[in-house]
């Protein structure tokens, strides 16, 4: 199983894109600073060097602890081979911190407020430079022979290295649903938060934002088996099952 992604400039590609992934392949929801659920979500998971996890953006923002969520990131690294998706939270935080301060308001408004109080400061040069780097690391998509991720969606008719930003980060499936990729690989998606916590499967995506920070979960999905863990904002898991998906 191959693996292939643009670094954040969409320019270039990373050494890595032609590596074999082995042990499972993992995508994780929109974590939105919700640091207890993916505590117990990795618990359950006890991912290993073999192990890929593809966190699909939206680390920041809304939950209690973006702090110690993007900490708890930064440490995978070691354990794992990890693969972060910028979400659009990441990327208004990121243009914040840049000195676009014309977005400031608009990040607060949309959890920003909840990220300062994590670290417990007003002053966007309190956040951490590895937490800065860690976000600027983050990738626009990635893909598997089988698979491809982003945040929030997709063109049809485009590949994903020429797809624009605003559609990988910001487009909801609300606004527009895409129907199959020109790949003819499944989308796994997160972004449109589906407020029942149940995933959504339209026969060529599943999207696993499954509003964690609001009343519902976080969703870990591993593709390969349809294996997934589920686990609320306080930390308790709800949910270890396998989710059947056709294959056409």
């Amino acid at each position: 199983m191959f693996f292939g992604f643009d670094v954040f400039d969409n320019k270039k590609l990373f050494e890595s894109d032609k590596e074999k992934m082995a042990g499972r392949i993992i995508a994780i929801g929109d974590i939105h600073g919700c640091l207890a659920a993916l505590d117990t979500l990795l618990d359950a998971i006890q991912p290993d060097k073999s192990d890929s996890l593809i966190p699909l953006g939206d680390f920041v923002d809304r939950g209690n602890n973006t702090a110690g969520t993007l900490d708890r990131l930064i440490d995978l690294r070691e354990r794992c081979f990890l693969f972060p998706i910028l979400g659009n939270h990441d990327e208004l935080m990121l243009d914040v911190i840049s000195g676009q301060t014309w977005n400031l308001g608009k990040w607060l408004m949309y959890g920003g407020r909840q990220t300062m109080r994590s670290y417990g400061t007003d002053s966007v040069a309190d956040i951490p430079k590895k937490h800065i780097e860690f976000l600027q690391s983050c990738v626009p998509y990635c893909e598997t022979e089988r698979h491809f991720f982003t945040h929030a969606s997709y063109q049809e008719n485009k590949p994903l290295a020429k797809t624009d930003s605003t559609v990988l980060r910001w487009e909801s499936l609300k606004i527009r649903t895409p129907g199959p990729h020109i790949s003819r690989k499944m989308a796994v998606l997160g972004h449109t938060a589906q407020k029942s916590g149940e995933i959504l499967y339209q026969g060529n995506l599943l999207c696993i934002d499954t509003y964690c920070y609001g009343t519902g979960c976080l969703t870990a999905f591993e593709v390969q088996t349809g294996e997934y863990w589920q686990a609320d904002k306080t930390g308790q898991l709800l949910n270890h099952s396998h989710f059947r998906v056709q294959w056409e």
